[in-house]
């Protein structure tokens, strides 16, 4: 309305007298002030930043929240002002491709804080201006006390509620399977007495094939509740680059099958990292896997490690469908899924995991261009200081 309304005046701008413009001016003034404190009583920091990471606009909140200064706006960088964002974006200067962002991030300055970050690109057209100009708008909400807070002790209560429920539905399953097996040996056992009775032995061939099949659903069952249960991670001293390597090699075959070719970008040295090599190979193998059955035959699966001096980044992005601005909020939720087969536990899991590890994990996903999860750990030494605090 404001815009629709500016407009009409500026189309008679060379109309107005001195009188006219100065109460224009004046209108103008208060409808920004206006405005600006309808956005300064937002709890959530409010940024506006151009392609390049320039801060265009900063309500309050977002300044207290980065530690951003009044004569930074204009000025500064966000990636210069939150380095960690930086780094976990992969942006060094670069434009930001017009995708939308959510993830949490630590900061240390100017306090030590968490926060959840979403960013929404969008364009705007000027006159003066042949193309469109590429603008982002990032929310900032502080949930470093939700952290520690009562909704997240819920929230662990929910999740282990819906482990239970697996739990209890593979259980069930269990029970029949054994008894099919226990039928099916002792049907085993009777054709044994009666080889002389013309097709024996291909019953008991066939027999043999549903009592391989019942061992494989019954492994299958139990592999599924070994990766839901919530374990303590047994933390110690593991190269991230070789469980990932032993990840891919036990996915060779099936990224095969699916025509993906895998490519490892490693510009630097990774170090190592405390972790639990079975909990980290789960958190591998589910991301890969997505990726994996996002991308049509002969996609390309992309792994990108590196470390800065307080965490070690890997960076899987694939060249798929990628995710709707309206789903990519919901990725971590129980139970959702955009896949037909999908049962939406996959990335619940790898996010509890992550924070069990004192980790991080971002989604960055464009529709029809693809989806890059950053999986973010302390090094070794910054993870020891995490545990003794």
């Amino acid at each position: 309305m404001l815009s629709s309304h500016l407009e009409k005046i500026l189309g008679r701008l060379d109309d107005l007298d001195s009188v006219n413009l100065t109460i224009l001016v004046q209108r103008l003034a208060r409808e920004r002030e206006l405005l600006e404190t309808v956005f300064n009583t937002i709890n959530e920091g409010i940024l506006v930043i151009s392609a390049t990471g320039l801060i265009e606009y900063s309500n309050h909140t977002a300044k207290n929240l980065i530690g951003l200064k009044d004569k930074d706006v204009g000025s500064a960088t966000l990636w210069k002002l939150v380095p960690e964002l930086a780094q976990s974006m992969r942006v060094q200067g670069a434009l930001l491709s017009a995708s939308v962002v959510s993830r949490e991030m630590e900061i240390a300055y100017p306090e030590h804080r968490v926060l959840r970050m979403h960013m929404v690109p969008f364009t705007i057209s000027t006159a003066n201006e042949e193309v469109d100009t590429h603008k982002f708008t990032v929310i900032l909400t502080d949930i470093t006390e939700e952290k520690l807070s009562t909704e997240e002790r819920i929230e662990n209560e929910r999740v282990s509620s819906i482990f239970m429920l697996a739990a209890g539905v593979a259980h069930e399953l269990g029970n029949p399977l054994n008894a099919i097996n226990i039928h099916l040996s002792l049907i085993k056992r009777k054709l044994k007495q009666l080889e002389n009775i013309p097709e024996t032995e291909k019953i008991a061939d066939s027999v043999q094939v549903c009592m391989s099949e019942v061992e494989r659903l019954d492994g299958i069952i139990n592999h599924f509740l070994n990766a839901i249960r919530p374990q303590n991670p047994d933390l110690l001293a593991v190269s991230p680059l070789k469980v990932l390597d032993e990840v891919l090699a036990t996915q060779a075959h099936e990224l095969e099958n699916f025509g993906i070719r895998v490519e490892v970008e490693l510009s630097q040295e990774v170090p190592y990292i405390l972790a639990d090599k079975n909990q980290l190979k789960q958190v591998f193998f589910n991301v890969i896997k997505n990726g994996m059955e996002a991308m049509s035959r002969g996609g390309v699966l992309t792994i990108t490690p590196s470390a800065d001096n307080e965490w070690v980044y890997i960076r899987v992005k694939d060249n798929g469908s990628g995710i709707g601005q309206q789903d990519l909020s919901k990725i971590f939720q129980p139970y959702f899924t955009t896949k037909k087969e999908g049962h939406g536990l996959g990335m619940m899991i790898v996010q509890r995991i992550m924070r069990e590890h004192g980790g991080r994990i971002g989604i960055d996903s464009q529709e029809g261009q693809g989806t890059e999860v950053i999986l973010q750990f302390p090094i070794k030494a910054k993870r020891l200081r995490m545990l003794e605090s």
